[in-house]
């Protein structure tokens, strides 16, 4: 296992790059990434916890921005996550960390035109409790 143990630099760079992938449609694994990191480096715990959020958020606002570029075809009328997010608005991306449906909530915000700033905001809260309990979690064990 001592190939694992990168240094903190190298380690907190991968944890924001692997954050930011898998808040696409790209599938990944941040909360592993994120516990793993803490395991090895728990003293690192509030920079770690700010990369895997700003990175998970950055990836979802990416989600975003093209779902606002998409034009407005027939086809996306019927997504089921449209019709929460025209009813409940951002808040409804506090659950943008959920696997498959987090990003499609994303994209639909950003098709829907929904503000960015308030979809940001709700992005980030969510995504920060996640990891949050997940630091909770590595650094108890």
């Amino acid at each position: 296992m001592e190939w694992l143990n990168v240094t903190a630099e190298y380690g907190l760079a991968g944890l924001f790059a692997g954050s930011f992938l898998s808040a696409t449609l790209l599938p990944g694994g941040s909360e592993a990434l994120l516990w793993g990191f803490l395991r090895l480096h728990p003293g690192e715990s509030g920079l770690a916890l700010a990369l895997a959020t700003l990175g998970n958020t950055a990836g979802g606002m990416t989600s975003w921005w093209c779902g606002r570029y998409l034009p407005r075809w027939q086809k996306l009328e019927n997504l089921p996550q449209r019709e929460r997010l025209e009813r409940w608005g951002s808040p409804v991306l506090l659950l943008a960390w959920l696997p498959l449906v987090g990003d499609a909530l994303c994209v639909a915000a950003g098709w829907l035109r929904l503000h960015w700033l308030p979809c940001c905001l709700c992005m980030a809260l969510g995504k920060f409790a996640r990891y949050w309990l997940v630091a909770q979690a590595a650094l108890a064990g």
